[in-house]
């Protein structure tokens, strides 16, 4: 060890007193400030100009530290530059000065010289983590609530790779005498490392090796706060075998032994490292450790317990992948490894670890829009396309299924031939989709709300009434249900979120004994006698129930709701925005409403959060000391809102006109820029009401041993397939949950961070760069000048 230690001494000294070290530390620095400080005094700027760029302000310390763009990226992708100007030279300046003969000649070991070398670089690789440290440390300070654990885990990740550059640019130097060519070897072999995950992803056995040796993505984990074994082992694995492959060439420099020997030494050793790593990738052998405050890197704790209840069973997962379809890189060979390991976060929690990952079938066939892909590949077929597609990708037609061979294994048109997972639990199975939207994979909920579909038989069943022009959840037109219902697409449908979903008529039959909540979606043709009395005598049994109202369904529902103790007020409400018009509300959530889920708490409380938007809103009333205990779930705006009794245009409400207050002919738009809308005004005399007025409520009550609850919005068009806000998504999907008690969507809400914001004036951060990116580095400057000038000297 001494002998070990006193290498790595005189390494690090022969380090010091070249430049090129110096150089290295000193243009690190330099970039890693201009990356710190560009990002912090972007984000100071868009703090100083406020308004709504503030709504964007979030997760500073990825943003900064470790997302894409972020400091340890930033640095990371530019490490394999240094490294190989610090490790040329550690044996194959020995080799071409010769010195290397009186270490051979010398009672100093192979190992212990290597060993000496390596742990030099490893010392100064300390100094580079240093001048992160100090950035982390800066950051510390400006962020607001700095996620200090996930910062330590990136630490972590940046010096593995180091060490692992390191033992790879050691065993450059050791095969060839020139500096400049290690250099160069030790780039190409850096760059192999990271493109060999990509050679053979059609075979197997080949992929899973490949897979073991790639470097790409390695410190992704770490990067976001997930440490590791596996990971962890991967970098010990590599640094091993370039230590071992160095210790063995220097020890065939020194002995002659046939090459049959030399070959075996070489292949134990890259051997011994694969297997290493490959029981370290097993999953019952990897351990895991979330620094993050949040815990964001582990499932929630509803989810892990609905993974731990699959028991020992296997969960086998069959994909099938449209290579016309708009999802189809999903499917190919080269992206299995990325789809597999998504699933890592819920093979950690199964037992025995047995969730199956097969490889994506692949075929053609129809898509929604045919119409719209022949138009992109006229005059070819759906075969043509998918050869014109898969060729570049280097997929083989050979393995592309067509359409009649695929409906042999499943039929997969009931899914629109979609990208689609199909999960296999026991005798049972269920497909878990892929999502129009920009985060397209299943998240948590959707993931859970699977396999309870393969754990239970009865799952909450939402019928939606028909037979009086209800709101249809098939339909697609802007006024449907589709959408939130049973729109396979659509992340927040609630078939994707673990509902059944049906319809019912109660033309001649009662609620069918298996509905959990019946929906009532703005009936325009009132109900005959026998279907009223059929819904009366649901809600006597203790069902639950979701009545949408509009203003113009007013004296449809209002015989049902005298059962309730609810009326719709007369009119509608308007609400005083410039911007919208006037009967387009923005209600605020209560307190009850964000009971019903995390979502709708943050909404409420958040103040830069998206609003409802309910267009043509009927206020609610309701008198207490019933059946009932009502609660309003959601309340107009008191200061920009009333109830408008007499009937009015809301086209016509909104005509721009002359600030002088003369109407344009015709209502058409002017072009003086002083022409503003004209406003609906709130009038006593015509009846108006003013006040918080409820848009939403909430009844309940104990029916036979349980709680009944029922739900009346005084707008249907919250759930529409028209456009929605985060808040319409939020507010819809919590319904459900209360109505079904919880059970679903499955919740997975995680608080979000408190990283909102920086301490720092855009002036201060200049001042700072002209410290950090000018001073500390003359510093380093002058001090390496003094000490090399001094040696020179000597």
């Amino acid at each position: 060890m001494k002998t070990t230690l006193s290498v790595a001494r005189t390494e690090l000294r022969i380090l010091f007193y070249s430049p090129i070290a110096w150089f290295v530390l000193v243009v690190f620095l330099v970039q890693s400030g201009t990356v710190y400080f560009g990002l912090i005094q972007n984000i100071a700027s868009q703090q100083e100009m406020g308004g709504f760029r503030l709504h964007f302000i979030k997760e500073l310390m990825s943003r900064v530290f470790t997302g894409k763009g972020g400091l340890f990226k930033s640095i990371m992708n530019n490490l394999y530059l240094y490294i190989p100007l610090l490790t040329m030279g550690l044996i194959s300046r020995e080799t071409s000065s010769g010195t290397i003969r009186l270490l051979y000649s010398s009672p100093i070991k192979v190992r212990e010289i290597i060993l000496g070398k390596y742990l030099a670089m490893m010392l100064y690789s300390l100094f580079l983590l240093a001048i992160v440290g100090i950035f982390i440390t800066t950051g510390i300070f400006q962020i607001q609530a700095p996620d200090k654990g996930m910062l330590m885990a990136g630490l972590l990740g940046f010096y593995l790779l180091l060490c692992a550059y390191s033992a790879i640019g050691l065993f450059m130097s050791c095969l060839t005498t020139y500096q400049l060519v290690a250099a160069v070897c030790t780039f190409v072999m850096i760059a192999f490392l990271n493109y060999v995950g990509t050679i053979g992803q059609g075979m197997d056995f080949v992929r899973d090796i490949t897979y073991l040796l790639s470097l790409s993505g390695r410190t992704e984990n770490m990067l976001n706060g997930l440490i590791t074994t596996k990971d962890t082992v991967y970098f010990l694995a590599i640094i091993y075998m370039f230590l071992g492959l160095s210790i063995y060439k220097i020890k065939s420099g020194m002995e002659s032994k046939p090459a049959i020997v030399k070959i075996g030494r070489y292949s134990a050793v890259i051997v011994t490292g694969i297997v290493a790593g490959y029981i370290g990738a097993l999953p019952g052998m990897i351990g895991y450790y979330d620094a993050t405050i949040n815990q964001k890197n582990t499932v929630a704790p509803n989810v892990q317990k609905i993974v731990k209840e699959l028991g020992k069973e296997p969960l086998e997962v069959y994909t099938y992948n449209n290579v016309i379809g708009g999802a189809s890189m999903m499917g190919f060979d080269n992206a299995y490894n990325i789809v597999a390991s998504t699933w890592e976060r819920y093979t950690r929690f199964k037992e025995h670890h047995n969730i199956i990952i097969h490889k994506a079938v692949n075929y053609y066939d129809s898509t929604i829009d045919d119409q719209g892909t022949l138009r992109s590949y006229p005059g070819k077929t759906l075969k043509e396309i998918a050869i014109q597609v898969t060729k570049p990708n280097g997929v083989s037609m050979k393995k592309v299924l067509s359409p009649e061979e695929i409906r042999k294994i499943i039929d997969l048109r009931p899914e629109l031939n979609r990208f689609v997972m199909q999960l296999k639990y026991k005798d049972k199975s269920t497909f878990l989709r892929i999502y129009d939207d920009q985060f397209v994979w299943p998240g948590d909920t959707e993931v859970a709300a699977a396999f309870k579909r393969l754990l239970q038989a009865k799952l909450p069943r939402i019928a939606f009434l028909t037979g009086n022009l209800e709101r249809d959840i098939f339909k697609k037109s802007e006024r449907e249900y589709n959408k939130i219902a049973a729109a396979k697409g659509f992340r927040y449908a609630l078939i994707n979120q673990g509902f059944d979903v049906d319809t019912v008529s109660l033309e001649g039959r009662d609620v069918p004994d298996g509905v959990n909540t019946l929906v009532i979606g703005d009936p325009r043709l009132a109900f005959t006698p026998a279907v009223l009395e059929r819904i009366i005598r649901y809600i006597n049994k203790g069902g639950n129930l979701l009545i949408t109202c509009e203003p113009e369904s007013r004296e449809v529902l209002q015989p049902l709701l005298d059962e309730l103790g609810v009326a719709q007020m007369e009119g509608k409400l308007i609400e005083s925005d410039k911007d919208f018009a006037p009967d387009m509300i923005k209600p605020l959530f209560t307190a009850k409403a964000g009971s019903f889920s995390g979502y709708i708490e943050k909404m409420r409380t958040d103040s830069l959060a998206d609003l409802m938007q309910m267009p043509g809103v009927s206020g609610l009333t309701y008198k207490q000391g019933g059946d009932f205990i009502i609660e309003p779930l959601l309340l107009s705006n008191p200061k920009q809102t009333w109830n408008r009794k007499k009937p009015f245009n809301a086209e016509s409400a909104n005509t721009i006109r002359p600030a002088d207050g003369i109407a344009t002919a015709g209502g058409s738009i002017p072009t003086d820029p002083r022409q503003r809308f004209s406003p609906v005004s709130f009038s006593a005399e015509d009846g108006d009401i003013k006040g918080p007025i409820a848009a939403a409520l909430a009844l309940t009550r104990k029916k036979d041993g349980k709680e009944q609850r029922i739900i009346i919005t005084g707008d249907a068009d919250f759930m529409r397939n028209g456009s929605f806000s985060n808040s319409n998504f939020f507010f819809s999907t919590g319904i459900f949950s209360w109505l079904s008690y919880g059970e679903f969507p499955i919740d997975s809400y995680r608080a979000e961070t408190n990283d909102k914001a920086v301490k720092v004036t855009t002036d201060e951060v200049s001042y700072l760069k002209i410290i950090y990116l000018w001073v500390l580095p003359g510093i380093l400057v002058a001090f390496a000048a003094i000490l090399l000038i001094r040696r020179k000297r000597k």
